[in-house]
């Protein structure tokens, strides 16, 4: 099975599916590096004026930590999902919202209340270069004041595309892990329409969350949604598919 998200051999989505006796294939589509940091490094130096941070990634999460040695008093936490929060945690973050759904159409949803209360609400949103407007425009359509900063950046991966379509061939590929829509539209792109279509004919895609599997529907292919959303669902629900398909 293949995993295209940003990681190395032993990282933990991975570390998790070998751990379940898995074969797996890493070929990650995209690559996150590290952003010019001082636009990120100017916004959290006003983080005192900001009452909402709110993160859409691990990613995210790392670049601010990586800034902030401790949590700012005062100021409340979202995050996307649990995974997301998780790490917060792990740092000595409260995270103060996390919607049911790991997706940023729920996040937004979730942060309506908060952000109801008439006062001109001011968040703070460390995003990818890649970051989609959904949740900036959304928190601003409820009247929040966002400041979007990039954290990080996403970028095509130098994929050795000749091995992929290799392996593709073969047809012995049981199922394919997305854990982000641009992992989808990168590998879409760097494979080709053809190659793409022909790896997801033979193998089950595996989505992370709604998102993802949204972007996968809209080139024609439908997802198995991971229950629960985190890199462990993912990976359990991954095994369950392939148990299901010997």
């Amino acid at each position: 099975m293949v995993v295209t998200r940003a990681e190395s051999s032993d990282g933990p989505l991975s570390r998790e599916l070998r751990n379940l006796g898995l074969h797996v294939l890493l070929w990650p589509a995209v690559k996150v590096s590290a952003s010019d940091p001082e636009a990120l490094r100017a916004a959290l130096e006003a983080i005192g004026s900001f009452d909402w941070i709110v993160f859409a990634s691990r990613h995210a999460v790392a670049a601010v930590l990586e800034q902030l040695s401790a949590p700012p008093r005062g100021l409340r936490v979202a995050a996307v999902g649990q995974a997301t929060a998780q790490v917060l945690r792990q740092r000595g973050w409260s995270v103060d919202l996390v919607p049911d759904e790991p997706s940023a159409q729920a996040l937004v949803a979730a942060l309506a209340g908060a952000l109801s209360g008439g006062a001109r609400v001011r968040v703070l949103y460390p995003a990818s270069s890649r970051a989609l407007p959904t949740i900036a425009q959304g928190l601003r359509h409820l009247g929040a004041q966002v400041t979007q900063v990039e954290a990080y950046r996403t970028d095509s991966a130098a994929l050795d595309v000749a091995d992929c379509r290799t392996w593709i061939e073969r047809e012995e590929i049981g199922a394919v892990t997305f854990a982000s829509p641009s992992a989808v539209t990168e590998l879409a792109e760097l494979l080709g329409e053809g190659d793409f279509k022909r790896l997801l004919s033979g193998a089950t895609a595996i989505a992370i969350g709604r998102t993802t599997a949204r972007e996968l529907s809209t080139r024609g292919f439908t997802a198995v949604v991971a229950e629960p959303s985190t890199l462990e669902g993912l990976a359990l629900t991954t095994f369950r598919v392939l148990q299901a398909r010997s």
